[in-house]
């Protein structure tokens, strides 16, 4: 009887996993619409959504970094209904940049696939007539705290590739945090901030028409995208390399059949060929991964901004 009981067990479980999703799921996007997290995330979800055959609702939480979504799924139900899509900061920096957490990100969250990643741009305001990487560092130094810069919000890889800067090449700037890339790049073309780091493709067109002066590339090699501006490690700045990134992740205690289903569905939509062209128009490479190399992923990108948030004395603004 015992052993009969034990084979209905085995086989009921792989049978429940695949009645998952058997209703709508929610997939909150920690950046405003129109941002790269929501174009990152909205793709998925349509290739969730037809591959499961249930509606990947995208629901647009922005705020504090990305922790008011995050929170959100965080509390939620661990049973797959609710899932998270965000950037750098909610996974492996905030909890280092903010005094207080609603919640801990490492132990209430599981990360299930890290999705896309895109080294950046360093661009300025043409008014200030810099042609190089050399002369805006010189700049800045003979003109401490008059410059600002924007960044995506408070803990993004824009804010903190910044601070990294700043504190490498001993240089003072203002920071004005934005809900999002759209409102970053409409102040910049506006005149109301001087530099900030991008995403290649969100700037590329301004550097073109020349509303934007583009400096450097935080990779250790030139992109494809902009082959004329040189990246950080020809500058000899190897250190200031910095990707910003979008991963996926749900509550602290999913099931490993939702897990495993819902990763399985992620790796085969996001390596599509029309997925990868996407976002390889927003600057993206995609990663796809299993959930344990995103965990890996996570812990040395945490270790790598806390030592600088820490040298730097970046705050959550």
């Amino acid at each position: 009887m015992r052993l009969f009981l034990l084979l209905l067990v085995a086989l009921a479980a792989p049978a429940w996993s695949q009645t998952y999703p058997s209703k709508p799921v929610r997939v909150i996007v920690t950046f405003p619409p129109g941002s790269t997290p929501d174009i990152v995330g909205r793709a998925l979800a349509s290739r969730l959504q037809e591959a499961m055959g249930q509606p990947f609702v995208v629901e647009n939480r922005a705020g504090a970094g990305g922790n008011i979504g995050a929170d959100a799924v965080a509390k939620a139900a661990p049973d797959g209904y609710t899932l998270l899509v965000s950037t750098n900061g909610v996974f492996a920096i905030n909890k280092a940049l903010y005094k207080t957490m609603p919640f801990d990100p490492d132990k209430d969250l599981a990360p299930l696939s890290l999705l896309a990643t895109a080294p950046q741009m360093l661009v300025v305001q043409p008014s200030l007539g810099l042609k190089d990487f050399k002369g805006f560092v010189e700049y800045a130094k003979r003109n401490p705290g008059k410059l600002s810069y924007g960044s995506v919000g408070g803990g993004s890889a824009s804010h903190l590739t910044m601070e990294l800067l700043k504190s490498d090449a001993g240089v003072d700037l203002v920071h004005v945090p934005y809900k999002g890339f759209p409102p970053a790049v409409t102040d910049m073309l506006a005149g109301n901030i001087h530099a900030m780091f991008a995403i290649v493709p969100g700037v590329l067109p301004h550097v073109k028409a020349g509303k934007m002066t583009a400096l450097a590339v935080t990779a250790l090699k030139r992109s494809q995208l902009a082959p004329d501006v040189p990246s950080v490690a020809e500058l000899g700045l190897p250190q200031l390399e910095s990707l910003a990134w979008i991963g996926l992740a749900g509550p602290a205690g999913l099931s490993p059949d939702v897990v495993d289903r819902i990763t399985t569905e992620t790796v085969r939509g996001m390596r599509r060929p029309e997925v990868r062209e996407l976002l390889g128009k927003q600057g993206f490479d995609v990663v796809a991964s299993s959930p344990q190399e995103f965990s890996r992923w996570i812990q040395a990108e945490s270790a790598k901004w806390a030592r600088v948030i820490r040298l730097s004395g970046a705050t959550a603004e």
